[in-house]
């Protein structure tokens, strides 16, 4: 489903409740084979180095990444998305995974727990950075990782309604009416994005910033459509239980007729190095 951010919302907002519920349930992942090249980017071995996902909610970054570092933290300032991580970490058997409760602004502290001057390989971000300050995280964060390591910023696509087929346009439609506003943030997944970001890493002194691409067509059933767009509602205003019936039936008259809605998919990662000779 959507690569991510909260419909409606002009603020921060805490993805707690029934939304989390639906973050874990709908929000898919990332591709293997995208990983793999993020992990080979950044330098990192099942067998060696510590993993920072910030931002991580229900664990779709954090819980891969475990198979392609020694340990990973995952952090979030969610409980409710946490707590759901944690229970998928578990049925996957996973040990190697510590869950934390925190920010963006909570990074200096976590850094003062870890061993060594420089503890974590690497830092991946799954489309949440535009909830952060990276202005003032990616120092932070390029002081804490070893040379070789860096920081990854992933996006999973852009946001159901920002695509420029004839089903997202009438669900944007829908959704600004729903709202009363119009719905233009792009969650940090647009070109304009990425070129602020890899501006940002340059002025905190990364060594490189690569863009790793991964396209695909993923086709939603309209229930997968419905949770996916609940997924990203601010908690205040997603319907009531007894109200999303009949918000799914509106939505599903708003739409194109069909069984299946074809999204198309660009996944990408930013990939920031911190230079090999550094100390």
């Amino acid at each position: 489903m959507t690569g991510g951010g909260a419909v409606g919302s002009g603020g921060t907002v805490a993805f707690g409740g029934d939304v989390a519920t639906y973050y874990a349930a709908y929000r898919r992942g990332y591709p293997e084979a995208l990983l793999d090249r993020v992990g080979a980017a950044l330098g990192l071995s099942a067998v060696d180095g510590t993993v920072l996902d910030l931002g991580c909610g229900t664990g779709q970054l954090a819980l891969p990444m475990a198979h392609r570092a020694r340990a990973v933290i995952g952090m979030d300032p969610e409980p409710a998305m946490l707590r759901l991580a944690a229970e998928a970490g578990a049925r996957q058997g996973l040990a190697n995974v510590t869950w934390v409760l925190g920010a963006d602004r909570d990074v200096p502290a976590l850094g003062a727990l870890l061993d060594g001057p420089r503890p974590l390989a690497a830092t991946v971000i799954g489309t949440a950075l535009h909830w952060m300050r990276p202005a003032e995280l990616f120092p932070v964060l390029r002081a804490l990782t070893r040379p070789g390591g860096g920081v990854a910023v992933l996006s999973g696509g852009a946001p159901l309604w920002l695509h420029g087929t004839d089903w997202s346009r009438a669900l944007r439609a829908f959704l600004e009416d729903h709202f009363g506003r119009e719905l233009r943030a792009t969650c940090g997944t647009d070109d304009a994005d990425l070129a602020r970001y890899r501006r940002e890493f340059a002025d905190a002194g990364f060594a490189s910033a690569t863009l790793l691409e991964h396209a695909y067509e993923d086709l939603l059933t309209f229930d997968r459509l419905v949770g996916g767009l609940w997924s990203a509602f601010p908690p205040d205003a997603l319907p009531a239980p007894g109200d999303r019936p009949a918000f799914a039936a509106r939505l599903r008259a708003a739409l194109p007729p069909g069984d299946r809605f074809a999204e198309p998919v660009r996944v990408t990662a930013l990939v920031a190095t911190v230079g090999p000779a550094e100390r």
